[in-house]
């Protein structure tokens, strides 16, 4: 891997893990199109460590007083309450992950399968997002809607479902304004993203850390935090509807792809 591919694929990480277009798919796609070497899961975890970075850079204030108000304070409010709703939402995908730790290497790398992913969570997220009655905040959020966006976090495990996608439109679906949606999300990207990086730190210390390999998870870090901070911004005045033709847009071409490679 080169540094220019390494750049490259972590610009790419750093859009899409917190952009609802699923950082996992174009991290396979982007090898598979240009004809590059695919390089491998534990480098994706890597660029997801970048991401890590960029969101605990954007929301440490948030975690301090989260962390102090059900820890250190141990005080019955909204915020505490938050605090443990996300621990308890992270269970399910990080279960998914361990049990399907092996499809997610292999046969979910399917470019097809991304493709018809891409397709498919794109056209829930247009119809749950124009369906959708803003109503909740983040102090509106309750434990009954912190699991059901967990849950949902789960089919993340398949590249194109997208993490940030599939969790935002769980939180549309419940009644969450965009903003709220998206800021839940990044919230819960973080212990999902920190123990995926735990659990594959063994293997990212005994790879081969080169100037590529920096230069991946720096610029997924420095393009991640800007990412958060544009989408916040954008989903105060618009719709999800740019990033669902998008989906749209990538899947179809991919599979038509498909069918031009085929012997």
């Amino acid at each position: 891997m080169t540094v220019l591919q390494a750049l490259v694929l972590g610009v790419i990480q750093g859009l899409g893990e917190f952009l609802p277009i699923s950082s996992s798919a174009h991290l396979v796609l982007t090898p598979w199109v240009f004809g590059w070497d695919d390089p491998g899961l534990v480098f994706d975890v890597a660029l997801h460590m970048g991401t890590l970075f960029a969101v605990v850079a954007f929301f440490w204030r948030d975690w301090v007083e989260l962390f102090n108000e059900a820890v250190i304070k141990r005080r019955s409010t909204q915020k505490a309450s938050l605090f443990w709703y996300l621990l308890i939402a992270t269970i399910p995908g990080a279960v998914a992950g361990y049990i399907l730790e092996e499809q997610a290497e292999t046969v979910f790398r399917d470019p097809l399968i991304i493709a018809v992913m891409l397709i498919i969570m794109g056209l829930i997220l247009y119809l749950v997002d124009r369906r959708a009655v803003k109503r909740k905040n983040m102090n509106g959020i309750s434990f009954a809607d912190s699991l059901l966006i967990g849950l949902s976090q789960a089919f993340a495990i398949i590249p194109g479902v997208s993490r940030s996608g599939v969790t935002m439109t769980a939180g549309r679906a419940l009644g969450l304004t965009r903003q709220t949606a998206a800021r839940f999300s990044f919230l819960l990207s973080t212990p999902i993203i920190f123990g995926a990086g735990v659990m594959q730190l063994k293997d990212i210390a005994s790879s081969d850390i080169n100037i590529a390999f920096i230069t991946g998870v720096v610029s997924s870090a420095v393009v991640g935090f800007l990412s958060i901070g544009f989408l916040l911004r954008y989903l105060s005045e618009r719709s999800f509807t740019l990033f669902v033709w998008y989906r749209f847009l990538i899947g179809f071409a991919v599979i038509a792809l498909v069918y031009v490679r085929m012997p």
